[in-house]
């Protein structure tokens, strides 16, 4: 099953805040998972669903998304100190 993604106003912003070679990274690993049979085997869920259900880990990084039919919808991107404040 082919995926798609897409960024919230709110993870778009954060994503521009991050080093050039971070904002790449995660988007070729977001790239990879949307054209595997089934992302989420990569994704881990989140326990209070605040930003979102599940979460990529890239590095010290996090792609915290929700899924919606066949999309990925990235809610939040940031350190994983911060990402889920």
């Amino acid at each position: 099953m082919y995926m798609k993604y897409t960024f919230t106003n709110h993870s778009l912003r954060m994503m521009k805040k991050l080093p050039k070679h971070m904002q790449r990274r995660i988007i070729s690993k977001l790239e990879y998972f949307s054209i595997q049979d089934n992302p989420l085997v990569f994704a881990t869920p989140i326990v209070g669903n605040e930003p979102g259900s599940y979460r990529f880990r890239v590095g010290e990084y996090r792609v915290v998304f929700d899924v919606k039919a066949d999309w990925i919808i990235v809610t939040a991107v940031g350190h994983r100190r911060e990402v889920y404040k």
